[in-house]
Formats: C-alpha cells, sequence, structure tokens
C-alpha cells in the first residue's frame, strides 16, 4: 500500500505576492502575480492560474486546466479533464484526457462542475452550473447543463 503524506505545496512556480491558505496540495502548477488559493483546495500539476485570480476553499483544478487574469473560482468548484470517454476513468492513459480554457474576468459559482471545456472571458457560470460544452458568447450560464440566460 502507498500512502501520500501530506504533499502541501511542492515545485510550484509563483508570481510576486501569492497567498496560499493552508492546508491545501499545490503540485506542478503555475501562479500568477497576486493569486489567493483558499484552504483545502488540490491544484495539480500543470495547471495555469493566472495574475489576480482567486480560488476559494475546497476548489479541485485538475491538471490540463488553464485559467484567465481576475478570475474569481468560488467554494466547492470542480475541473474534470477525464470524461469516461471508454465507459470509465482514463486509468493513467494521459492521451484520453483533455484540456480546459477559462479567459479572463470569468466568475465561477460554487459547487460548479468544469468538464473539458473552453469558457470566453467576462463569463458568470451559476452556482452549481455543470458546463459540458464550450461558452463563446459572454453571459451568465446556469443549469444542468449550463445555458445561458436571456
Amino acid at each position: 500500500m502507498f500512502v501520500r503524506k501530506n504533499i502541501e505545496v511542492k515545485d510550484i512556480t509563483c508570481g510576486i505576492n501569492v497567498e496560499i491558505i493552508m492546508p491545501c496540495n499545490l503540485y506542478g502548477c503555475t501562479l500568477g502575480d497576486e493569486v489567493f488559493i483558499g484552504p483545502f483546495c488540490e491544484i495539480q500539476s500543470g495547471a495555469k492560474i493566472g495574475a489576480r485570480t482567486r480560488v476559494q476553499s475546497h476548489a479541485f483544478i485538475c491538471s490540463m486546466v488553464e485559467i484567465g487574469e481576475e478570475c474569481f473560482v468560488s467554494h466547492g468548484v470542480m475541473f474534470i479533464n477525464d470524461k469516461f470517454a471508454r465507459g470509465g476513468p482514463a486509468k493513467g492513459n494521459k492521451e484520453l484526457w483533455l484540456n480546459t480554457q477559462v479567459g479572463d474576468r470569468v466568475s465561477i459559482g460554487t459547487n460548479a462542475t468544469i468538464l473539458p471545456v473552453k469558457i470566453c472571458s467576462d463569463t458568470v457560470i451559476g452556482a452549481g452550473a455543470v458546463v459540458t460544452k464550450d461558452i463563446t458568447e459572454p453571459g451568465t450560464y446556469v443549469g444542468n447543463p449550463a445555458r445561458r440566460l436571456k
């Protein structure tokens, strides 16, 4: 049995004035200037968080996620890079993983789930929304699957 003990913060690249509230697991990721990371977050290797972005507690940002500048990621937001394309987890087959790109000035509400998609700048994702498709037009998106409010 292998037990990983307290990775906490390891091998990250940080800009200036970054604030990380422990406990959390950050490893192999890149954080821009003035980024805030709340407690109980996990940010995996290869993830990139743009300058002045705030990530609140209990968020999970997996590999292959890039978040722009001046974004807000609320409590409990989950990013997913494995869509179970073969009916189950990729089990280490990273060729099946897909990337996610979030533009600048995007706010993502509490407990939203973001599948591998592109989200354009100046967008709001409502609390509890499930984003399953690219968002190419700024606006407010809510529901499961997420749809634009008129």
